[in-house]
C-alpha cells in the first residue's frame, strides 16, 4: 500500500526563513485571544489539545531530530578529530549550541503519538526518535555515526507553565553525547523557550547549560538570554559562559556571541579570541529531507511523523482548517482507542527500540538497544 509522506523544511535563520515555505499561520491576534479562554495562570500544559490552526505543519520529534541531523556542516566529526581534550571539549560546546534553533511564536508542533518514530539519515548520521510516553510527554533519540564511533543518547520531555503574560517550557531530560574512540562521554542539559504574550509576542531560549566531560573533568557553563529595552525592543540572542577546569576551578575560556550569528571563545591564558560557532554556516540554507528513489517508499515505517500526521500537514499547508482539524482528532482517537483497549486486555506498551526508567521524583531515562542506527530510507540533502 502506498505510503503518503509529508516532509516539510527545517527551520533555518530567521532573517532567511520564517518557517516552511509553504506554510502561513493564520491570524495571530485571534489565536492568541482564545488561548487566554482556554487557559489560566499556573495551568500545566501537558494535557492542553491545541486546534489545528496553532500547529504548524511538524511533529515535535522532526523538531528534535532536525537539531541533531540538519546542519550546513559536520559538526560532531569536529568534536570526533579534536586532537586534545580541551579541543574536543569546545567543539563539544559548539555543537551543543548548533542545537539552539529558532522557534516561530504562535504556532507549535503536534505532541507525538505514543510509538510515533522519526527516523532520518544523513551521509555520516543515522538518527532515530521514538516518543516512548504520551502523559508525560517524552522523546527518546539515538543518533550514531557508526564510522567515527559517535553516538548521542537523549531522553527529552518538556514540563510547560503559564503563568499569565507567557508561558515557560522547561527542557527536561539527560542528554549525552559519546565519542568512543576517546573513551570521552559529555553530559549536559539544554535551555528553556520563553513563550512571551505581552508587551510584545516573542519566543526565546533563555536559562542554563550545564556540560561536563567526567573522563576530562572539563566543565561548561552557559547562560541563554534575550534582553529587551522596556520590553519592546528585543536584542540578538545572547549567550554568555565559561570552561571550567573542574580539578583546579580554573577558567579557561570565556565563551561571548549570540547563538543566532557568532559565538567566540577567549583564552585566558594569552587572551587569544576565536570563533567557535558560526550560525550561518550551520543553520542556512538547510533543504526538507527526502525519499530518494521512491521504490523504498514502502520500506518507510508506519509509525514516521511523516505518515502518522500527512493529512494534517497537507491541509494545514493547503490552509483547510476544518480538514486539518477532523484529521488531527482522527489521530488522537486512534490513539485513545488503542490505549483503551490496552487497558482492557492489561497490557502495557513497551518501545521496541528504548528500554526506560523513571525514579519517582519524575526523572526519565532512555537506553538504546541496538548499538547503531541502521539507515533510513529518509535522507538529508
Amino acid at each position: 500500500m502506498d505510503k503518503n509522506i509529508v516532509l516539510t523544511k527545517p527551520f533555518s535563520l530567521e532573517k532567511e526563513s520564517d518557517g516552511d515555505s509553504d506554510y502561513r499561520a493564520p491570524n495571530l491576534m485571534k489565536r492568541i485571544l482564545s488561548l487566554f479562554k482556554n487557559v489560566r495562570p499556573g495551568s500545566d500544559l501537558t494535557r492542553f489539545q491545541l486546534p489545528a490552526e496553532f500547529n504548524m505543519p511538524k511533529s515535535q520529534l522532526q523538531c528534535y531530530g532536525e537539531e541533531v541531523y540538519c546542519g550546513g556542516c559536520d559538526m560532531l566529526s569536529r568534536c570526533n578529530n579534536g586532537e586534545s581534550p580541551v579541543d574536543r571539549f569546545i567543539s563539544v560546546v559548539a555543537w551543543s549550541i548548533s542545537t539552539r534553533r529558532p522557534v516561530i511564536f504562535g504556532v507549535a508542533p503536534y505532541n507525538p503519538i505514543l510509538g510515533e518514530t522519526h527516523h532520518v539519515s544523513t551521509p555520516n548520521l543515522n538518527v532515530l526518535l521514538v516518543q516512548v510516553s504520551h502523559h508525560p510527554p517524552v522523546t527518546a533519540l539515538h543518533a550514531t555515526n557508526e564510522k567515527e564511533k559517535i553516538e548521542t543518547i537523549w531522553c527529552s520531555y518538556v514540563v510547560p507553565k503559564f503563568n499569565g503574560a507567557a508561558v515557560e517550557g522547561q527542557v527536561h531530560g539527560k542528554r549525552e553525547l559519546k565519542l568512543h574512540n576517546h573513551g570521552e562521554t559529555y553530559e549536559m542539559n539544554a535551555p528553556y523557550l520563553m513563550i512571551r504574550f505581552l508587551p510584545v509576542p516573542s519566543c526565546d531560549w533563555v536559562g542554563n547549560v550545564h556540560i561536563r566531560c567526567p573522563e576530562s573533568a572539563i566543565e561548561a557553563e552557559l547562560c541563554y538570554t534575550s534582553h529587551t529595552l522596556f520590553g519592546f525592543r528585543a536584542s540578538r540572542k545572547s549567550i554568555k559562559g565559561k570552561i571550567i577546569d573542574s580539578i583546579s576551578t580554573k577558567i579557561l575560556y570565556e565563551i561571548n556571541g549570540n547563538w543566532d550569528s557568532i559565538v567566540t571563545a577567549k583564552d585566558t591564558n594569552n587572551g587569544e579570541v576565536r570563533v567557535i560557532y558560526d550560525a550561518k554556516e550551520v543553520i542556512s540554507g538547510l533543504q526538507t529531507p527526502v525519499v530518494k528513489d521512491s521504490e523504498v517508499i514502502i520500506c518507510v515505517w508506519g509509525s514516521e511523523s511523516a505518515v502518522v500526521w500527512s493529512e494534517v500537514s497537507e491541509a494545514i499547508m493547503n490552509k483547510e482548517w476544518e480538514k486539518a482539524t477532523e484529521a488531527k482528532k482522527s489521530v488522537e482517537e486512534r490513539q485513545r482507542e488503542l490505549s483503551r483497549e490496552r487497558i482492557t486486555k492489561g497490557e502495557t506498551w513497551l518501545p521496541k527500540h528504548f528500554t526506560l526508567s523513571h525514579s519517582k521524583e519524575g526523572g526519565w531515562n532512555c537506553f538504546p538497544i541496538q548499538n547503531w542506527v541502521p539507515p533510513s530510507p529518509i535522507q538529508t540533502l
